[in-house]
């Protein structure tokens, strides 16, 4: 009969908890809003060269990218939340040997709003546009197209001349078509699983692109939440390793008794 294995003890660790905001979360926003950029920039190429006509392939593809973009920006909050509990956890200890915690050193450590505070201040810039677009968007019909070479002659006769002429004039580009350019580009891997032929569907996505544009900053909150998990899991692992370590120098300590207690024997 297999031997149940010796559940592991949970360990977790009190620490000071921290506001919602300190001195350094306008630093941390404005690196996550470089990360954005540089996120943006990568997952525009990348969308831009993953336009397969396929639809399983398309909508695999940019899944895909979305979702590492989730992952990246969960892992970042999560090393920055947990550096936040470490830091609640050394005050804690600090205040319990009397020494002195300042309200600035208190504000540093771990609050669980603290990780969204910082995505929404990094993604303000993109939200400020995305909302114009929200508000702005309409249905993006599809223009006249060009007039095969051919009718150029006919274009010299007053009366076919005036109904053409609609055909050659250039539609002027407003501050709208800039605004979703650049909403696009960011939303880039959306854009691309609805396909630019879906214009119901991209109408759809420049009315959420708000919501879409602030899934970074969500991942990065989550992440920054697990935080505390991830110092419990910390000090559970340094727990169980000091035990079994402990347990083995027991053992090794009863055979060594052992054999000394043999000895006298083997030599008679």
């Amino acid at each position: 009969m297999k031997k149940k294995k010796k559940p592991v003890r949970v360990v977790t660790k009190p620490f000071v908890q921290g506001s919602i905001t300190d001195e350094n979360t306008f630093r941390n926003a404005l690196k996550f809003f470089g990360t954005l950029v540089m996120v943006f920039l990568m997952t525009f190429i990348v969308c831009a060269m993953t336009s397969f006509d396929s639809a399983f392939l398309r909508i695999f593809c940019n899944a895909a990218i979305e979702l590492l973009v989730l992952f990246i920006m969960y892992n970042s909050g999560g090393k920055t939340g947990t550096d936040a509990v470490a830091r609640g956890e050394i005050l804690y200890q600090r205040r319990e040997k009397g020494q002195d915690v300042t309200i600035n050193e208190q504000r540093l450590s771990y609050h669980p709003m603290k990780g969204f505070v910082i995505g929404v201040l990094g993604t303000v810039l993109f939200l400020i546009p995305a909302l114009i677009l929200a508000i702005t968007a309409k249905r993006q019909m599809t223009g006249m197209g060009a007039l095969p070479a051919w009718t150029g002659t006919l274009m010299r006769r007053s009366e076919i001349g005036d109904a053409l002429v609609a055909y050659t004039e250039t539609p002027s580009m407003q501050w709208t078509d800039f605004v979703r350019a650049f909403v696009r580009a960011c939303i880039m891997p959306f854009v691309s699983l609805i396909g630019t032929s879906n214009k119901d569907g991209l109408l759809l996505v420049e009315r959420i692109s708000p919501i879409l544009l602030l899934l970074p900053a969500v991942a990065y909150g989550i992440g920054f939440m697990s935080g505390r998990k991830e110092r419990t899991r910390i000090h559970t692992e340094i727990a169980e390793s000091q035990r079994i370590r402990k347990k083995r120098e027991n053992r090794e300590k009863r055979a060594r008794k052992a054999r000394e207690s043999k000895m006298p024997e083997q030599l008679n």
